[in-house]
């Protein structure tokens, strides 16, 4: 009869480690979360210190029935729950759910990083307590989530009269998408032009090219054509010369292993996952996979962390294994640590592949094939962060004729270290100059021919998941845990859509941020969230009491809500009557809600079920055939403005078109932040909105 139980919270888990254990342990699941704030209220007292009730989550009575009666059976019981906050307080309330403590058994907290045998078995060696400042941490986020959602989501369902809600850190995350997405609308690209000039070189066949640079004594923009051809018309008959040849070394250091977020990024660029399923992929190989001959075992380390520490058994595995594979000229010294400003829970260590000589090929069959490329990834990654760095000959050319500058800049690998094994995207774009052998001051140029481009800036770039997590790391927003669930969280709502990778706010998401800023600044504020973020780490120091937190927080909170609750009175929530008619009834249509946006209905239902689709007039008309220039919606719900007379006529923009016409050209408008732009790009005429538009 098993002596000692171990409870860990995925089912997942309970083959691998039985497998460790031997015939005295018995591996039981608790299936995540035993405990909760119910569903059906705040279940927090506010008037007793923001006391919370728990409750037995449903449909987890039999799993506790069953972890109750094997814990009546076992001598010692031990906790053996993610190492994180979550895992942490699931630990705390498995003791309370069980009676752990009132039944007089011994309790003792373990944690492993990687589910190995050798990581499992040394856990069990150094049992600790349960650190009540983890739980708390917990305890106060899941409080702020709880008050923030339960108390705004029902003000948003009255007001714009669908089942919306807000949340702590989707609602900032939210806000981030509409800042960005305004920048976007706010931009107006400005002219460039390059000017490349190409040599032929004795001997050579192929040319060499040039940049302009600007006069040999300062760096010069090239703003229009009129600019290039000055220059150009300078440059006749001038004589090219090389005036500088500096040789160089450049060192490109190795990159750091794997946290979560970088972790998310590169695999959402890479292999175009999201960071949901990235997530999903990466608890599988972390939990355990069947490998042929070798049973299950978990092939990478904990996956949620923002450390990029490494064991030092892991050090020394892996310079054994660089040494033996690629050469003592590969082997890196220890690699730097990433620093930072913020607090980075460093009790994980970086995610990496639990045993390095477990070659990706060699596991190809164990492996579907998203698990392959994840695996893979995490593996060259890890190698790579213990390589030497990559070492790059670098050239810089300056030729100069007739007062103006040119330069040539190329670079090749001398030794390629790290990158031997793994190289980005980036990495593969910056490195193609090539350079014409030998070349110094005495070397012939013979003036070939000018190749000028216009350009034009770009604005900024529409959010992607990746850069999303980038950003929320970035600004102290969330933690390793909550990144794909908040981005989950918006797209499931539809207040973001997806196109190709970036991700877009629909209408739906600019109508609840707009609210948002309106009634709860603060709630949305990225400095507030991250300042949020900063106490909760206080607290699980032991630093900052849980209960102060929160009890800073609910107040202002509460006295928002009742302010914007007086406010709501004053809002019409009658729905509003459109000029269009019923063809079915006559009766004057209404515009309602849907779950892709307004549409329009007859206010004869049941009686008339008429609908059609709503557009909104914007008060232009369209310059290709003259007829109403509407508010429109891509299937996946991004705004744009086209003309009402689809598909005969094919107008479209983004921006919003203005009732302005250009005094240049005679064209609409578009409106861009404070701005108007000619619609006609040849014109390309700006002017000021009038104050009455803004």
């Amino acid at each position: 009869m098993a002596k000692y139980l171990v409870i860990v919270e995925s089912p997942a888990k309970v083959k691998t480690i039985k497998k460790f254990l031997g015939p005295n342990y018995e591996v039981a699941a608790s299936n995540g979360h035993v405990r909760d704030l119910p569903k059906s209220q705040l279940g927090i007292d506010v008037e007793h210190d923001y006391e919370p009730k728990y409750i037995t989550i449903r449909g987890k009575g039999d799993i506790l029935a069953n972890l109750r009666k094997e814990a009546k059976k076992a001598e010692k019981v031990y906790l053996a729950t993610d190492p994180d906050r979550e895992g942490e307080a699931i630990s705390w309330h498995l003791t309370n759910a069980l009676n752990l403590e009132k039944n007089g058994k011994k309790i003792y907290r373990i944690t492993f990083n990687e589910i190995t045998k050798n990581a499992v078995k040394e856990s069990l060696k150094h049992p600790r307590e349960i650190d009540m400042g983890l739980v708390d941490a917990q305890q106060a986020r899941r409080e702020l989530d709880r008050m923030v959602g339960y108390r705004i989501s029902p003000l948003l369902w009255a007001k714009v009269k669908r089942g919306l809600s807000a949340g702590r850190v989707q609602s900032v995350a939210l806000r981030m998408i509409c800042d960005r997405e305004d920048e976007i609308n706010a931009f107006i690209p400005e002219e460039y032009w390059t000017l490349d000039a190409s040599f032929k070189i004795p001997g050579e066949r192929k040319l060499l090219t040039a940049k302009y640079y600007g006069t040999t004594s300062q760096k010069q923009n090239l703003t229009c054509a009129e600019d290039v051809e000055k220059v150009k018309k300078e440059l006749e008959g001038a004589a090219y010369q090389v005036t500088d040849v500096k040789k160089g070394e450049r060192v490109k250091k190795a990159p750091l292993p794997f946290t979560t977020s970088t972790l998310q990024q590169e695999a959402s660029k890479v292999l175009n996952f999201s960071t949901q399923k990235t997530m999903r992929l990466a608890q599988q190989l972390y939990e355990g996979i069947d490998i042929k001959g070798n049973g299950t075992v978990g092939v990478i380390t904990y996956l949620r962390t923002d450390s990029t520490r490494v064991s030092e058994e892991a050090e020394h595995q892996a310079a054994l294994y660089i040494e033996k594979a690629y050469g003592p000229e590969y082997t890196g010294a220890k690699s730097q640590e990433k620093k930072s400003g913020q607090k980075i829970q460093d009790a994980h260590e970086a995610i990496r592949p639990t045993d390095i000589s477990r070659i990706p090929l060699e596991l190809k069959e164990s492996l579907s094939r998203d698990q392959f490329r994840l695996y893979q990834l995490i593996w060259k990654r890890f190698v790579a962060s213990r390589m030497t760095p990559a070492v790059y000959e670098t050239t810089s050319v300056k030729i100069d004729a007739a007062g103006h500058r040119f330069t040539v800049a190329a670079s090749k690998i001398r030794f390629d270290g790290f990158m031997s094994v793994y190289t980005q995207e980036d990495d593969e774009k910056a490195e193609n100059n090539t350079l014409v052998k030998g070349i110094d001051k005495n070397t012939k140029l013979t003036f070939d021919s000018f190749q000028e481009d216009q350009h034009f800036t770009q604005p900024p770039a529409h959010y992607t998941e990746a850069s999303l997590v980038r950003a929320l790391e970035e600004q102290g927003i969330g933690r390793p845990s909550t990144y794909a669930p908040t981005i989950t969280t918006i797209l499931a709502r539809r207040y973001v859509v997806k196109e190709n990778k970036n991700l877009y706010v629909s209408e739906l998401g600019e109508v609840v941020n707009s609210m948002m800023k309106e009634a709860f600044p603060t709630i949305v504020d990225v400095n507030f969230t991250a300042n949020m973020e900063a106490l909760l780490d206080g607290v699980e120091e032991g630093s900052v009491n849980w209960k102060t937190v929160v009890s800073n927080f609910y107040p202002d909170l509460d006295e928002a809500v009742q302010q914007a609750e007086k406010d709501l009175e004053q809002v019409q929530i009658a729905d509003e009557e459109s000029d269009e008619e019923c063809e079915l009834c006559g009766r004057r249509m209404v515009i309602k809600y849907g779950p892709h946006g307004r549409f329009l209905a007859c206010p004869g239902f049941p009686e008339c079920r008429n609908t059609k689709p709503y557009f909104e007039k914007v008060g232009v008309a369209c310059p290709k055939c003259g007829k109403d220039i509407v508010l429109k919606k891509t299937k996946k719900g991004r705004k744009y403005y086209g003309c009402i007379g689809n598909p005969e006529c094919d107008f479209m923009v983004w921006q919003k078109p203005s009732a302005e016409k250009c005094p240049q050209c005679g064209s609409i408008m578009l409106e861009k932040g404070n701005k108007l732009v000619c619609y006609n790009e040849e014109c390309g005429y700006v002017m000021e909105k009038k104050t009455e538009e803004v």
